[in-house]
């Protein structure tokens, strides 16, 4: 059911499947879809959209993702408001009052776990682990649960066990750390110029030892670890994040259509694959791009299916 899927994640266009876009996912075969606010009207919609996609691979825990990390982000802001509960905000419950934090976290994940379960979605891009700097752009800003890395994986670790228990996979986000970026990714490549034993102890550290079975990449050059190629195209720092945080779960990119990579939709597919990211994420709904990514996205190896099947434990 799994093995015959492609090593990449596409967005959709609109609130339904367009007769285009089924014979798209018949034919290519995504290892996982991806939900924006453009693909949400209503509950009962988007429980229909969820579960034609689902029916198309007749597979129940088939991987559909969304970003609901509350605050800026907060995809379903057409069914219910997350706006106050930034990361920030509840970094700094944690560094006021710890109970009340834990109690105010699992409330919150619960909550969220319940309303996106209830509409077909199994994985939420969250937690934010970038480490705060008061100099840096403000892309990550208040998703940022603070400038203590040390804080930061402590509510990452909580945040990972809480939606796990409440069946819900979740993406460590942006490894190997985007909080020194001084430039938004989304439109230029930011380029940290931070030594690594600087890097190792704050930006690196939240992202160790988390038991997470995804993580993103980040769209950010390492000036000291590899001149040229940002995260997502890098070897070096792929291979980082493997032997130095250690994580050995699936590794996906963030979005390829992103301008903080610098080439055509076709090359930085094949060179994020070529630097070891396991999946490549395509957002836009971009029909013509989504073709792109799909012929340069290789069936899913033995590695993805034995992650991904442990994953669907979780589900059931």
């Amino acid at each position: 059911m799994i093995k015959n899927r492609r090593a990449f994640i596409t967005g959709l266009k609109s609130t339904h499947l367009s007769s285009i876009e089924k014979k798209f996912l018949r034919k290519y075969k995504p290892w996982g879809v991806i939900i924006f606010s453009r693909n949400i009207k209503s509950f009962r919609q988007l429980s229909n959209l969820t579960a034609d996609i689902k029916k198309i691979f007749n597979d129940k825990n088939y991987p559909i993702l969304i970003d609901e990390e509350g605050g800026r982000v907060n995809r379903l802001k057409k069914l219910f408001d997350t706006t106050i509960f930034t990361g920030n905000f509840f970094g700094n419950i944690y560094k006021k009052d710890k109970k009340k934090f834990y109690l105010y976290y699992k409330i919150f994940s619960k909550q969220i776990s319940f309303i996106i379960k209830s509409t077909g979605i199994n994985i939420n891009t969250l937690p934010v682990l970038d480490v705060r700097r008061s100099y840096s752009d403000n892309i990550i800003g208040d998703r940022s649960f603070g400038y203590d890395p040390k804080i930061v994986s402590k509510i990452g670790d909580f945040c990972i066990d809480q939606f796990t228990k409440n069946q819900v996979g979740t993406v460590i986000k942006h490894i190997p750390g985007h909080g020194l970026a001084e430039v938004d990714s989304h439109k230029e490549t930011p380029v940290v110029k931070e030594k690594i034993s600087v890097l190792s102890k704050k930006d690196f550290y939240p992202f160790k030892n988390k038991k997470c079975f995804f993580a993103m990449t980040a769209h950010i050059i390492y000036d000291h670890i590899d001149k040229i190629n940002p995260a997502t195209h890098s070897k070096k720092i792929i291979k980082l994040i493997r032997n130095k945080i250690k994580f050995k779960n699936l590794i996906i990119s963030d979005d390829i259509s992103m301008k903080g990579l610098k080439f055509s939709i076709m090359e930085n597919t094949k060179k994020a694959f070529s630097a070891g990211c396991n999946i490549v994420l395509h957002c836009n709904g971009n029909y013509r791009e989504m073709m792109i990514v799909a012929k340069n996205s290789p069936k899913i190896n033995k590695f993805i299916i034995t992650k991904t099947s442990q994953f669907y434990k979780i589900l059931s």
